[in-house]
């Protein structure tokens, strides 16, 4: 993986996005010596976020199981709905 400075990156973003985007390598951007962000390819991006949809799932899934919870009508009267 490529890692430039914030300070390169801002004069190369056209190249560097290129880069991402034709050869799909990730791109490290670092601010003051420590790695800040990534530039990766869309398709990273969008595996990411169906990860990230993955887990809520599951942990929306466990928490229906979990005892001591209440019903929809009930949840409602207590907001005053």
């Amino acid at each position: 993986m490529t890692t430039v400075s914030m300070t390169e990156a801002r004069h190369i973003l056209t190249e560097l996005a290129d880069q991402v985007r034709i050869t799909g390598e990730r791109v490290c951007i670092s601010k003051n010596k420590k790695p800040a962000l990534a530039l990766v390819p869309l398709e990273d991006l969008r595996l990411l976020e169906m990860l990230e949809d993955m887990i809520d799932l599951k942990e929306a899934l466990e928490a229906l199981e979990e005892s001591g919870g209440i019903d929809h009508e009930t949840f409602k009267k207590k907001l005053g709905l």
